[in-house]
């Protein structure tokens, strides 16, 4: 008895330790983005990153396309879970687009100036580097958006393979949300002047800017379950320091997103998940016509079990709007976060996504 009283007190202490460190120190158990890379091109706000395959087995370069708000260290989370490493050691060249810290003098960007702009110019410089024609691009939640339209707007061009994981198309199935924001469509439809300001981009771009504070609150608001069962491991795992780690690592994450230009939250709030005119397989952005028909390259499309933000019967229609013959769609452990991130991810969905992208590779 003794023995185990010894134990139990030495367990307390590391819990207690464990958590003053968190609480006070949380800065040195983050452990995110420890997979050397090298910066090999800037444009303007963006910058490209360059993991090299430990052994190059492909032709194809592997692009990863983000999302905006957030920070890219979600693709390089833990240096024993990380997707730019794991897929280096398939052997892919890979490369991980920055959009870097935006703020209110991008307010103008919209999702043209990355279709048009921004991703071109750093798709043209990855083909150059990585010596080939043709790469493949991987997109999760509005960066799945951007592979998407990019990809459709250049009608496939020079995309051979394309993966988007939580990406919405059709918004009004994606849960509560969803059926808001079909009712509040409802509601302007009534008040065709309104609906004319919202929609045509007559509101001040600065004005309907989020902060990146802001935008960190939402998302939590967005998935409380989530947020809260985090919490929870934690607390209920204080003696396991990679939990800890992990725990502190996951917040410096979520704490630390980035604004949304206005021109951003025009393009994606109040068009495409108002409006929701992706499930009809075609947007007008810039007054340009982009059809999702002029997608032809093969396509992985995956959605969360449990996402609560973007629902797998948002995600789903994608398939069936393209002009791809080579279709997968997949579930994928976890919730929006979590199809990037989370444990049963990379064992269950890495090895099954790098299995597809093989098959669909030019080998060297």
């Amino acid at each position: 008895m003794r023995k185990l009283g010894k134990f139990n007190l030495k367990n307390q202490t590391d819990k207690l330790k464990n958590l003053s460190t968190r609480v006070f120190r949380s800065t040195s158990l983050v452990v995110s983005q420890s997979t050397p890379y090298q910066v090999i091109f800037e444009y303007e706000h963006a910058k490209v990153r360059h993991y090299p395959a430990v052994e190059r087995k492909f032709l194809q370069p592997l692009v990863f396309i983000p999302p905006l708000a957030v920070t890219v260290s979600i693709y390089d989370l833990y240096p024993y879970r990380s997707l730019v490493n794991y897929f280096q050691q398939q052997g892919f060249e890979v490369y991980l687009l920055d959009w870097g810290r935006l703020n209110y003098s991008h307010h103008q960007l919209n999702f043209m100036s990355f279709l048009e702009d921004t991703i071109p110019a750093c798709l043209s410089y990855i083909r150059k580097h990585a010596d080939s024609e043709e790469v493949s691009l991987h997109g999760w939640s509005m960066g799945g958006l951007f592979a998407t339209l990019y990809t459709a707007h250049h009608h496939s061009k020079h995309i051979k393979n394309l993966i988007t994981l939580g990406a919405p198309i059709d918004t009004f199935l994606t849960g509560w949300h969803g059926e808001l924001l079909k009712h509040t469509q409802k509601i302007l439809q009534r008040y065709p002047r309104l609906a004319e300001t919202l929609y045509q981009g007559k509101l001040p771009k600065k004005m309907i800017q989020t902060p990146g504070k802001l935008n960190a609150f939402v998302f939590k608001l967005l998935d409380p379950k989530g947020w809260f069962n985090g919490h929870k491991r934690f607390l209920q795992n204080l003696d396991d320091p990679q939990i800890v780690q992990e725990h502190a690592t996951m917040g410096a994450y979520l704490n630390d997103m980035i604004d949304y230009p206005g021109g951003i939250n025009q393009d994606m709030m109040l068009n495409i998940w108002l409006q929701n005119p992706l499930k009809n397989g075609h947007i007008h952005l810039n007054n340009k016509l982009i059809d999702l028909k002029n997608i032809h390259c093969n396509l992985l499309v995956g959605a969360g079990l449990r996402d609560q933000l973007v629902s797998a019967k948002a995600v789903a229609p994608l398939c069936e709007l393209t002009s791809s013959t080579d279709v997968t769609f997949t579930l994928i452990p976890g919730g929006h976060m979590g199809i990037m991130s989370n444990q049963n991810t990379a064992k269950e969905f890495w090895p099954q996504m790098a299995a597809w992208l093989t098959q669909r590779s030019t080998q060297i």
